[in-house]
């Protein structure tokens, strides 16, 4: 079971992005996860006539490894390790500090 699944509100703990809050938009592997607003490159993009698309500089979203990021507490209002438990015959995911169901 992933402990950060896509739509999860993480929090960056390290890197040139720490503190900065997003959404998970995808997961591009086992490790590896796409967050919304952190980790933006600059990528130079040639235009395509047969498209339409103008060329340029745009932004795009990079991936970031899963340890870097934590999933984000709203009631404690701060980063939080999630564990997984069963409860009535199903795994579900839970906050470490308050033992609370993870909220989808």
């Amino acid at each position: 079971m992933d402990k950060i699944r896509k739509g999860d509100e993480v929090i960056v703990l390290t890197g040139k992005d720490k503190g900065k809050r997003g959404v998970v938009q995808q997961r591009v592997d086992a490790e590896h996860i796409v967050v919304d607003g952190v980790n933006v490159a600059k990528k130079a993009v040639k235009p395509n006539p047969m498209t339409g698309a103008t060329g340029g500089i745009v932004d795009k979203l990079m991936p970031i490894h899963v340890s870097n990021v934590a999933l984000f507490n709203a009631a404690a209002g701060k980063a939080d390790r999630v564990g997984v438990k069963l409860v009535d015959g199903k795994r579900v995911r839970v906050y470490k500090s308050s033992g609370e169901v993870v909220k989808v």
